[in-house]
């Protein structure tokens, strides 16, 4: 009888073992699914569909703003207007192939003239469901690349400065795969812009020519405070403040100074040195001690100046001062 009772403890025994690592199995399996999925689903939000794209004015053709994938870079030439129109070509990377159709979708309004969508690439079917001319239309979801443009009016806006969804590729589900984003602005904003870009490389050359620091700072100041005043949405006020700043006249820094003050006292000693000389040789006496005491007036200026800066430099200045003095009888 207890044989029968040990046996049967081992089946349940075994029973429970393999109903556990069947759980087990079952369960790592599940995980191991749910971490492919996240991950391809990371990899795929990651993925950059829309890669180079240029927006140009549509009427007169001129190139406004143009990103390069590449580079991530994006450059602006001109500001985009509301109610302008506008052309905006870019190209699609569809790195796989999917179930089901993707739709691009357009935030401009409707063009004056043609279509939304203008597409001639023949080397990627867009399918049958593809409607040019409207603003949201589906695609085929086949792996390749193609380029196609959309055509439209930048929306009017009452704000100096407004964000604008142009372009939205989008799965099967609705799910946003990728966007071209525009920043439509007034034309004083433009202005103010472009001219920020001037004051912005114009301190940039202030800082590499050694301009004092205390005046950088100002200038810095003046930049930030234009634009606050422009993103308040007054670009007028804003362009006059920085037309007010004109760094024609910057004053050199401590360190120019410092290069400046020798090569002028050198160039002063010289010039006294010579006038000494001249003097002599012409025996214009008179006139010629007129025009050294003046110089050394001058170098008198000049090592009260140096005295701020560099006082073994004052005290060298001074002894040439004193020997000029004691040539000239003074």
């Amino acid at each position: 009888m207890y044989p029968v009772i040990t046996d049967l403890k081992r089946v349940t025994m075994s029973k429970k073992v393999l109903s556990l690592s069947i759980i087990l199995l079952l369960a790592t399996i599940s995980l191991t699914s749910i971490s492919l999925s996240s991950a391809a689903t990371s990899s795929r939000s990651d993925t950059e569909w829309i890669t180079d794209y240029s927006i140009y004015d549509a009427t007169t053709n001129e190139l406004l703003v143009q990103h390069t994938a590449s580079t991530n870079k994006t450059e602006t030439f001109s500001p985009v207007l509301p109610g302008a129109g506008i052309s905006i070509t870019f190209t699609v990377d569809v790195i796989a192939s999917g179930e089901g159709d993707l739709s691009l979708r357009s935030g401009l309004s409707k063009p004056s003239s043609g279509t939304y969508w203008v597409y001639s690439d023949e080397n990627y079917d867009l399918g049958s469901a593809f409607k040019p001319n409207t603003a949201s239309t589906s695609i085929n979801w086949v792996e390749g690349s193609f380029e196609i443009t959309l055509n439209g009016i930048v929306p009017a806006t009452t704000s100096s400065s407004k964000s604008v969804t142009a372009v939205t590729l989008a799965g099967p589900s609705g799910t946003i795969l990728d966007t071209i984003k525009i920043t439509a602005t007034s034309a004083d904003m433009g202005n103010f812009l472009s001219l920020l870009s001037q004051k912005e490389d114009e301190l940039a050359s202030l800082k590499a020519n050694g301009v004092d620091p205390g005046y950088l700072e100002i200038f810095e100041n003046v930049l930030t405070t234009a634009q606050t005043i422009a993103e308040n949405g007054d670009p007028e006020d804003a362009i006059v403040l920085l037309n007010g700043m004109n760094s024609a006249n910057a004053p050199a820094g401590s360190t120019m100074q410092m290069l400046f003050i020798p090569l002028v006292a050198v160039t002063a000693v010289i010039a006294v040195v010579f006038l000494v000389l001249f003097m002599k040789s012409r025996s214009k006496v008179s006139y010629f001690q007129l025009v050294v005491e003046d110089q050394i007036k001058d170098l008198e200026g000049l090592t009260l100046r140096a005295a701020k800066i560099d006082r073994a430099m004052s005290a060298n200045l001074d002894s040439v001062k004193d020997r000029l003095k004691r040539l000239v009888g003074m």
